[in-house]
């Protein structure tokens, strides 16, 4: 059995390097947003993801090696970061210390990843989720108001009625209007979601960026940056399949933001290959979650 002191070193020149390519890349990726908060603007896609999630710009720019890894000479300067100690002019990760106080949050995301990546993928839900949010509501009742409904509030409302509706994701179902809620097939609950999170969920494809954040310091920051991305990935779709007209925005890549007309044939196949992409993208993610929650185990018990 060996010893947190045998921990892999990793020389100053070489962390700080990984550090600094971290934190362009976040910066990088929240610098438009940056940019709107400073100008009091906003955007109804891009912003949720600062919006609905607790990280902040600052948070997500902030490196951590992952577990077993010790910094040479970070001692001083990460000494007195959470859930870090010093080992002489080194530091790493104090594992006791984070598994007393996130301990069952490691245990109910270890749980919730590895159920999702278990069950069967669903790619038959077209995204109307966002339709029963908005379901019989008038327009000053929407939660995006700058945001026309693209087809009419009565024509967006017979979508509801006319296609079958099986929501597995709660932080989704909870925000469907009270008329829409019954017509879901599922009755999706907190306590359920283990059972009922599947990978073809968007929203669950999006929560993997939430459960990397929540897993704090022991998740590695190449892992927590391409959860973002996925989640900025999904999002944008998320809204094109939306009942909103976002014609008049454009994605992070600078480019104009087009519907997914999923109340159409031709728009439910786009969507459902898009879906297809993003679980696999998803599982991906979830697994490397999963590593390193293992290695956190592993070098906790060493």
């Amino acid at each position: 059995m060996r010893t947190s002191t045998e921990s892999r070193l990793v020389p100053e020149a070489e962390w700080r390097a990984a550090e600094r390519a971290h934190r362009e890349r976040a910066d990088a990726l929240s610098a438009a947003h940056r940019d709107r908060r400073r100008l009091g603007a906003s955007h109804p896609v891009e912003d949720f993801l600062w919006t609905y999630y607790s990280m902040k710009p600052g948070e997500l720019a902030r490196w951590h090696p992952g577990s077993g890894l010790r910094l040479a000479g970070a001692g001083r300067e990460r000494g007195g970061w959470r859930y870090y100690r010093s080992r002489g002019a080194d530091a790493e990760l104090d594992l006791a210390g984070f598994f007393a106080k996130r301990g069952g949050t490691v245990d109910y995301v270890e749980r919730l990843l590895a159920a999702t990546l278990a069950h069967p993928p669903r790619f038959a839900c077209f995204g109307l989720h966002e339709w029963a949010m908005v379901y019989r509501m008038t327009p000053e009742q929407l939660r995006h108001a700058a945001l026309p409904l693209r087809i009419g509030h009565a024509a967006t409302d017979r979508v509801v009625e006319e296609h079958p509706i099986a929501c597995s994701h709660f932080d989704a179902y909870r925000f469907f209007t009270p008329e829409a809620a019954p017509l879901n097939a599922l009755r999706p609950s907190r306590e359920a979601q283990p059972e009922l999170e599947q990978s073809g969920c968007l929203h669950a494809g999006m929560d993997v960026y939430k459960w990397a954040g929540k897993l704090g310091p022991i998740v590695p920051g190449e892992v927590l940056l391409d959860a973002f991305v996925l989640a900025r990935d999904i999002r944008e779709v998320d809204m094109r399949a939306s009942p909103y007209d976002v014609r008049g925005w454009a994605g992070a890549d600078g480019v104009p933001l087009a519907p997914i007309p999923i109340e159409e044939p031709e728009g439910k196949r786009a969507y459902a290959r898009l879906q297809r992409g993003f679980a696999a993208r998803g599982d991906a993610l979830r697994v490397r979650v999963l590593d390193a929650i293992g290695a956190a185990r592993a070098a906790l018990v060493a």
